[in-house]
């Protein structure tokens, strides 16, 4: 029976590591988990000139947002933490139009690190950059004639 019930444990699925813990004290342990990492990296790379949204299907996106779902997260970063506080990343972005890729990528890139590095006190080894697609400029819609706007307002007597 022993070797039945050490063979169950054998095939028990390993467990991904999705938080990480921080400096512990006589307190307690501190844990970051991996949301907050993603959280952070959405803002940070958002928050660069040239980047449109988060690479994924907008629809399925703006369906998980609005039930408050996090998974769209879980598709457009992937976080991998290691031992030390030590955490890769690895985002998936659409740019907008006439943009310079490399140098978005790069600004992307140094937003993350100092995000996360500031926030969470972890060190960021490395930040991998995906551009999936770039969104197409539309022509703003004409605004009707200056003459045509003042017909309107003919006095009439």
């Amino acid at each position: 029976m022993k070797a039945a019930a050490n063979s169950k444990k054998a095939e028990a699925p390993q467990v991904e590591n999705t938080t990480a813990a921080l400096e512990g004290s006589e307190l307690g342990e501190v844990k970051v988990h991996e949301n907050v990492i993603a959280s952070l990296v959405r803002r940070a790379a958002l928050s660069v000139e040239g980047v449109s949204r988060l690479a994924g299907s907008t629809l399925v996106d703006n369906i998980a947002e609005i039930v408050g779902s996090r998974r769209m997260q879980s598709r457009a970063i992937t976080i991998e933490m290691a031992d030390n506080n030590r955490v890769s990343i690895e985002i998936k972005l659409i740019l907008k139009a006439d943009f310079n890729i490399p140098e978005v990528a790069a600004q992307v890139q140094k937003a993350v690190i100092e995000r996360v590095e500031k926030v969470t006190g972890m060190t960021v080894t490395k930040v991998g950059v995906l551009v999936q697609d770039i969104d197409e400029v539309t022509p703003p819609e004409e605004e009707p004639d200056d003459e045509n706007a003042e017909i309107d307002s003919i006095p009439m007597n």
